[in-house]
């Protein structure tokens, strides 16, 4: 009977227990990072919604101007950008409300997987801008999205809301529409 080589078994114990130790070591500094609290910040551009809504859980009534009510469930994945208006919507207002419908259109074929909401007063001249074009247009008859609304004048808010209803970024009055179109090509892919 052949009998290992003992200095043989122990090399390849110590091959193996360095295999292990290889793929154990990212898992085991993970965990040690998660305990200590530290946590990988995101580069989103939006603020995160705390606490989170859900705004058909909630049944939040947006009464569209063609007398719908919005669906915030969406039959398909879709995710809604949801432009508020502070008080006079005018040159300023409507100037941001272009850079996010045309945020919308570099998403190219994945465009359709983005849906645009105004509530609020629309513009004046909404219909000869072509705004229609873009946006649904409707109003948060029981004030719900109030807390989301801006008091300057000729100001927008935006807030990005997943397809089941969930609000998840919140862009406030002054956001750089760059960096929400950054953020939508991260999340409609």
């Amino acid at each position: 009977m052949n009998t290992p080589d003992p200095a043989a078994l122990r090399a390849s114990r110590r091959k193996l227990l360095l295999i292990m130790l290889v793929f154990a070591a990212p898992i085991v500094a993970a965990m040690l990072l998660t305990f200590a609290g530290w946590q990988p910040s995101g580069k989103a551009n939006g603020q995160p919604i705390t606490p989170q809504r859900n705004f058909a859980a909630e049944q939040v009534p947006v009464s569209l101007t063609d007398g719908n009510t919005w669906d915030w469930r969406a039959k398909e994945p879709r995710l809604t950008l949801i432009a508020l208006a502070g008080p006079g919507c005018a040159k300023q207002c409507l100037d941001v409300l272009t850079k996010m419908a045309a945020a919308r259109l570099t998403l190219n074929q994945n465009a359709p997987r983005l849906r645009l909401l105004y509530i609020g007063r629309p513009p004046v001249d909404a219909v000869a801008t072509g705004m229609t074009n873009y946006w649904k247009l409707g109003q948060d008859s029981m004030g719900a999205l109030a807390p989301f609304t801006p008091t300057t004048p000729d100001s927008v808010n935006a807030l990005l809301v997943e397809s089941d209803g969930t609000a998840l970024s919140f862009y406030p009055a002054g956001f750089d529409p760059t960096g929400l179109r950054k953020d939508l090509q991260k999340v409609i892919r």
